[in-house]
């Protein structure tokens, strides 16, 4: 069939109409499905946000949790330190006051009494009766007794509660002491017919290890320490005073509080005799002790 100019007209028009119509619906199509595809993405990201929010506020919940926990037992603890009994702490320094018997390995003397001049004679242009210097007029080495009492104070410091490491429970102090020991009565008849006391004073500082530290009952020993003998009268050679040791063992108990009592035995010995007068002393007896 044959179409003329007016239907031809027509078709072109119908199927250009009939572009229009589409491509507009095409486009529509587009944008929806970009932002069907935005809205998808924004709801990932949201669910992304979500589960985030949950995993910080599920940590924030156990950290509370935990400090929390923290908190009531460290108020737990408080309570039971509050609630416990007071215990008496010991002291690790001492106030040591001494006392007892001393015996000097021979008779303590002072100047000779063989009457032979003496030094002091001589330094005082003093003669004796038979016309010579003085003698000394004092208690020889056969007289004077042995035996003495003695009374003693000092301090403990104590430096170590391990012995430096070595030993668990083996405190180490350091001892401050003076003693004094009195032997017998002499008298100095060449000069003044007087009465003289025979003493001896001993300075000490000495190492002492006690042991079982934190007990009642502690034994102890001093392996060896520095000590000064000063004695009175002098010797013949007008010397009062020596360097030597002195050795000692004993234990004390915890009364009460922290009053203690004890024993000891110690040794005093000299590197020399004193021209001629023996001052190496053993002593025993007790003390009482105030930790402080």
């Amino acid at each position: 069939m044959k179409l003329n100019k007016t239907q031809t007209a027509l078709g072109v028009a119908a199927v250009l109409a009939a572009g229009a119509l589409a491509a507009p619906t095409a486009s529509a199509d587009a944008r929806v499905e970009a932002l069907e595809a935005q809205v998808n993405q924004m709801s990932q990201m949201l669910q992304e946000m979500q589960g985030e929010l949950n995993r910080v506020r599920d940590a924030a919940s156990r950290s509370a949790s935990e400090n929390t926990a923290k908190v009531m037992e460290l108020d737990e603890w408080a309570a039971s330190v509050k609630s416990a009994p007071a215990e008496a702490k010991s002291k690790d320094h001492m106030v040591l006051l001494r006392g007892g018997w001393a015996r000097n390995n021979g008779p303590r003397g002072g100047f000779d009494l063989d009457g032979n001049p003496s030094a002091l004679g001589l330094a005082l242009g003093v003669n004796g009766p038979n016309g010579d210097p003085l003698a000394s007029g004092l208690v020889g080495p056969n007289e004077g007794g042995r035996n003495a009492w003695y009374f003693a104070g000092g301090f403990d410091f104590s430096t170590s509660d391990d012995l430096f490491g070595l030993w668990d429970g083996a405190e180490v102090l350091a001892e401050l002491m003076v003693e004094y020991k009195e032997f017998d009565d002499a008298t100095f008849s060449a000069l003044t017919g007087q009465n003289v006391t025979i003493n001896q004073v001993n300075l000490s500082a000495s190492p002492k290890i006690k042991f079982l530290k934190g007990s009642d009952f502690r034994p102890w020993l001093i392996p060896i320490g520095f000590d000064i003998n000063i004695i009175s009268p002098p010797s013949g050679a007008v010397t009062v005073f020596s360097p030597g040791a002195v050795f000692g063992a004993g234990a004390d108990y915890r009364l009460y509080e922290n009053i203690y009592v004890g024993a000891d035995v110690r040794y005093h010995w000299a590197a020399d005799s004193l021209d001629g007068v023996d001052t190496n002393t053993l002593t025993a007896g007790g003390y009482i002790g105030l930790g402080f």
